[in-house]
């Protein structure tokens, strides 16, 4: 589709500034994956694994708590999935629910892990909803933050996301033009009102500043083609985390995630907004430490 390319050629260049990126964080390198080149954290272990990904725009680096609280006592993987973070998405990737679960798998195997608890959030926690189902057996179970169902996260694209952004070719040239400024706004409306935001749009702008690739659009008209069929049927354990202020989601449902995983339990994080994980790391990562305990 010619929206994809276009998003890989834009996405390519502010990414010809790209320096030392791999330096800046300890553990972090770039493998293969079966749809493209994903930047990614591992913390390296034999212990039981998790994998993390960013909630654009936000960028690993985003997670250096939570992931130095948990590598304590788990083998901890953090990537950008391609479109996001330094992670640019090839010609024909299109944020499909299928691409993104091989993103995800890829991953695994480019670091030869046979078994690992997914840890997404957001739109991201349907490709790990779909991964755990086109591969049950290595994913034990997930731990998800503000990932309803695929049918309210339509209804909150048609809400909060821009129509411009939902328009192919006009939503990727749109979504790279304005991708500062729209990094910059996210944050106030995703945080609490009494949450300050400048660690967050600092360390985006930082990242988008130095070749960082946030293709909004991409994702959300990969979505917009989904059907909440793909993600029926996954039978692997499954407890959501959900922010209370986060101000995006104040019209969505949290239970409507169990009109495709009936069994997902659900916590409610009353002082949180949409990224409850690195909000409050340290009440997220004994939940998550509770979790890959339970299901090892």
């Amino acid at each position: 589709m010619i929206s994809a390319f276009i998003d890989s050629l834009l996405a390519r260049i502010p990414a010809r500034r790209q320096t030392g990126i791999t330096g800046e964080f300890q553990h972090i390198r770039f493998i293969e994956t079966p749809v493209g080149k994903v930047r990614v954290y591992d913390s390296g272990s034999t212990k039981p694994c998790v994998v993390m990904v960013p909630d654009g725009p936000n960028v690993i680096e985003h997670y250096d708590v939570v992931l130095d609280l948990l590598s304590q006592q788990l083998r901890m993987v953090c990537f950008d999935m391609p479109g996001f973070g330094y992670s640019h998405p090839r010609h024909s990737y299109e944020h499909s629910l299928d691409q993104g679960a091989h993103a995800v798998l890829g991953v695994l195997d480019g670091l030869g892990i046979e078994r690992a608890t997914l840890a997404f959030s957001c739109a991201n926690g349907f490709y790990a909803l779909r991964a755990a189902k086109l591969a049950p057996e290595r994913i034990p179970n997930l731990v998800l933050s503000q990932t309803p169902s695929l049918t309210a996260m339509h209804a909150w694209t048609a809400r909060v996301i821009p129509r411009a952004l939902r328009v192919p070719v006009i939503g990727q040239i749109a979504a790279w033009l304005f991708r500062q400024k729209a990094a910059t706004s996210w944050y106030g409306i995703a945080l609490p009102r009494t949450t300050d935001p400048q660690f967050f749009r600092e360390t985006a702008l930082n990242a988008l500043s130095g070749g960082a690739c946030f293709c909004l659009a991409g994702v959300v008209q990969g979505l917009a083609r989904e059907k909440m069929a793909s993600l029926c049927g996954v039978t692997v354990p499954c407890t959501m985390i959900w922010g209370e202020k986060d101000h995006s989601h104040r019209g969505t449902d949290p239970n409507s995630l169990h009109e495709c995983i009936p069994q997902a339990e659900i916590l409610h994080f009353q002082d949180c907004g949409h990224f409850p994980d690195i909000e409050q790391p340290e009440r997220f990562a004994e939940i998550l430490i509770d979790q890959v305990a339970r299901y090892a």
